[in-house]
């Protein structure tokens, strides 16, 4: 008996549907969908306002010391749409919905997740603030089972949660570490599943994947750099002329500036790492970075803690003349692996608006909305089939996630 046609419904439904399922990072990240859309239209630019935990500092003894409670949000702008357009004729559209789905739903939805995908993982340049040193002989290496534990105790340190932690590496990157680290670490059933797939599943404190979005970072050509003046907090660093360049998604460190452990609010022992969030030329003079510089007070001790401010990121300012590191070596192209939980990074949704005088349906599935017009060219017996997404990324927590670098 010869299938109906398949309507715009059935097609908007199984597309969302192979959204979470074509693209493994995809599936790893927060997602947030906000209704609101779906009453008033999207428009291109609207934000979300999302909040981050309220940090506060401990008191000892009975008396009480009284701190104000400062809230700190971010914003995360919905102003990116992507979309895949198509013709069918009816001949298609008579096919089964899981015919039509592996046909020509399935590499539309593969390719318009791996391009958001690659969006939000390109956010991790401004972004992502910790790196694990993993270089021999002033050249990056390949990562080994200490360069993932590393990346463990940072993650650690930063008070990120213990629940889910995952590392996203390039397929080339996989495949070396998936020999280098085979029976070491895995249960004989997850052993037998490496080897037939020809990737690591859970290692380490981690849950694997692979992905081809995974950035390629080529660091700027700095040699040397100062602090010009002490005392300075804050994302905006002045600092005496640089030689060489410094590129957005870069990570650097102040000599002396340890950074603190995010609950306790004692040194950590590790300098604090921060990235770069724009370009510096050489010679330039301010660079702005993330996190900010946020000291104790004047009587902080980094030994105990006693002292501290909330949302402290560092047990001291950086000294003025104290110099400042590149974390990885310079102009080096890396594969930025990147060690995280799914509370660093978000990708929001929202609904577009429906038209009029055409064929269209809107579907949410897990977090993720996505709409489907469709409109019958009667002069070629064609369905012109157009998919959309609205969407915005942000890393909220960035220092919940690590930079595990490979050489290129």
């Amino acid at each position: 008996m010869a299938n109906s046609l398949l309507t715009i419904d059935m097609l908007t439904a199984e597309t969302v549907r192979l959204w979470k399922n074509t693209n493994s990072f995809m599936q790893k990240i927060t997602h947030q969908y906000d209704d609101y859309y779906a009453r008033t239209g999207a428009k291109i630019g609207d934000t979300l306002r999302i909040r981050l935990p309220v940090d506060y500092t401990v008191r000892e003894g009975a008396t009480a010391s009284v701190q104000d409670t400062t809230e700190q949000q971010i914003s995360l702008t919905m102003a990116t749409q992507n979309g895949v357009d198509m013709s069918f004729n009816t001949v298609d559209l008579t096919l089964s919905i899981d015919d039509f789905a592996s046909r020509y739903l399935m590499p539309a939805v593969n390719n318009l997740a791996g391009t958001v995908a690659v969006g939000v993982m390109s956010g991790a340049e401004g972004g992502v603030c910790n790196y694990v040193d993993n270089t021999a002989s002033s050249a990056i290496i390949t990562p080994s089972s200490t360069t993932f534990l590393t990346a463990n105790a940072i993650l650690d340190t930063n008070s990120a949660p213990t629940e889910n932690r995952m590392i996203v590496t390039d397929p080339f990157t996989d495949a070396r570490t998936a020999g280098a680290l085979a029976g070491l670490f895995n249960p004989a059933t997850e052993i037998s599943r490496q080897y037939r797939e020809g990737s690591m599943k859970n290692a380490l404190g981690f849950s694997w994947m692979k992905d081809q979005t995974v950035l390629k970072h080529t660091s700027g050509t700095f040699t040397a750099g100062t602090v010009n003046g002490a005392n300075q907090t804050g994302t905006t660093i002045t600092t005496n002329a640089i030689t060489g360049t410094l590129k957005a998604g870069d990570i650097i460190s102040f000599a002396s500036v340890n950074g603190v452990n995010r609950i306790t609010k004692q040194s950590t022992g590790q300098v604090r790492q921060f990235v770069l969030l724009a370009d510096v030329a050489s010679g330039g003079t301010s660079i702005s970075i993330y996190p900010a510089l946020i000291p104790g007070s004047a009587s902080y001790d980094a030994a105990t803690g006693a002292g501290a401010a909330q949302y402290q990121t560092v047990t001291a300012s950086p000294a003025n003349s104290a110099a400042i590191s590149l974390a990885s070596p310079a102009n080096t192209t890396y594969r930025k692996n990147i060690a995280f939980v799914p509370e660093a990074v978000t990708i929001a949704t929202a609904d577009l608006v429906m038209p009029d005088n055409v064929q269209a349906a809107r579907e949410q599935y897990d977090g993720v909305s996505m709409r489907m017009v469709r409109q019958y060219m009667v002069g070629t017996d064609q369905e012109i089939t157009r998919l959309d997404v609205l969407w915005g990324s942000l890393w909220i927590r960035p220092e919940w996630a690590v930079v595990v670098a490979d050489a290129v």
